[in-house]
């Protein structure tokens, strides 16, 4: 098949996409209060309107200690979607991201022991196993059983929020050193009741999260909405090792035989990357084990129209990140055969004309962020107070990364 990103897409339940590009979830750093929408959070969707045929929402917390995980200052916050009253702001996104006839998810998570936020507030902060993982500044208490129960109803009630604010869809984080990472991570899980130990009671978690969902979509959602799963692929940092590729592969075998996702979504720094010692992507190694119905989306440094046309040889749709950043008509550029057009460095008035978030602005004006802006040389001046917290910019073992989403 000769796929072309300006190709139609329709997933297994109906709903179809423009074309095959993606934006990914970003984290705006936009939010106050406990994670509300603000006028910066709508501004900054509504101008991403064409920027994709689908646009996924980033991720938003489903639990009070479920977030706000890497803020970068104290009024600038990850969103949530915990309650009934963070709906207003997010229905206001979903209007905005549809004006233009493409689809709005939102993605939905729990931090985990990745809720920093909350420890700076003195809140207790969870995880799946407590013990001292050495790159935190703060304590973690292990989930209790019905802790656990009541995140996965937490999962359920944030997916019938998204549903009644209007979104297509919704993308359930299960990569990046997340709560449902963490529970599956042979080295993060330590437990020995029915959600730790064997690799299979280590899915358990996300197996239930997934059934609730499902079950809240097949009671309350249209029958097209669009459900999807992120991963990272491996979890493999020196001698820190959660699970393996062959693991991950097996995890997602047991989703997609159990329900029917309309697509996977593979966590990458490079959209062509490879496991060690693999003649074969990972997104060819995935999207091989996958059924026929559900697609793949792989995401990873597509920074232009030539590496979004080189990265479809590795799936099925191609999520793009910092590119939209700048240039928020990525899509409809490729669309409207204007790959020449698209804007490829970020400027003080690219800034203006991409309504970047001041939390945004305030972190690629950082000399020291990385993976940087092209062209951020232009809007040094735009920083304020100094050089980027480096303490809440780590992985699930303390290793600098590129940050959560932003590739």
């Amino acid at each position: 098949m000769n796929k072309q990103l300006t190709d139609r897409i329709t997933f297994r339940h109906g709903a179809t996409s423009n074309n095959r590009i993606v934006q990914a979830p970003m984290l705006t750093n936009s939010g106050e209060g406990d994670g509300f929408v603000t006028q910066d959070t709508i501004d900054y969707y509504a101008a991403r309107s064409r920027s994709a045929g689908i646009v996924i929402v980033e991720y938003c917390y489903v639990s009070f200690a479920g977030g706000p995980s890497r803020s970068w200052a104290d009024d600038r916050q990850q969103l949530g979607i915990y309650t009934d009253g963070h709906m207003e702001g997010l229905a206001k996104i979903a209007r905005a991201l549809k004006k233009d006839g493409n689809k709005a998810l939102v993605q939905l998570a729990h931090a985990g022991r990745e809720s920093n936020f909350r420890a700076r507030q003195g809140h207790t902060v969870y995880a799946p196993s407590a013990f001292d993982f050495g790159f935190l500044d703060y304590e973690v208490e292990a989930l209790a059983d019905e802790d656990i129960e009541r995140i996965i109803q937490d999962f359920g009630t944030a997916t019938r929020r998204a549903i009644d604010c209007g979104f297509d869809g919704v993308e359930i984080h299960g990569a990046n050193h997340y709560l449902l990472q963490q529970f599956f991570s042979a080295w993060s899980n330590r437990r020995d009741d029915r959600w730790g130990g064997s690799a299979d009671r280590r899915m358990r978690f996300i197996v239930e999260v997934m059934r609730k969902v499902f079950d809240v979509i097949a009671e309350h959602a249209p029958d097209d909405f669009i459900i999807g799963y992120r991963i990272s692929p491996e979890e493999v940092h020196g001698d820190h090792v959660g699970y393996s590729c062959d693991d991950s592969l097996k995890l997602i075998q047991t989703l997609t035989a159990t329900f029917d996702f309309d697509y996977i979504h593979v966590s990458l720094p490079q959209y062509d990357a490879r496991p060690k010692g693999s003649d074969r992507s990972f997104g060819e190694l995935f999207g091989a084990v996958l059924p026929e119905q559900t697609k793949l989306i792989v995401v990873g440094n597509v920074m232009s129209e030539e590496s979004a046309r080189d990265a479809l040889g590795h799936a099925d749709l191609v999520a793009v990140g910092r590119a939209t950043l700048i240039d928020p008509e990525f899509g409809s550029k490729l669309s409207e055969g204007r790959g020449q057009d698209i804007v490829r460095e970020i400027s003080p008035e690219q800034v203006k004309k991409s309504r970047l978030p001041p939390g945004l602005v305030n972190l690629f004006s950082d000399p020291n962020m990385h993976p940087s802006l092209p062209g951020r040389e232009s809007i040094y001046h735009l920083h304020e107070g100094g050089s980027l917290d480096k303490s809440v910019l780590k992985d699930g073992t303390g290793s600098e990364y590129n940050l959560d989403d932003l590739k």
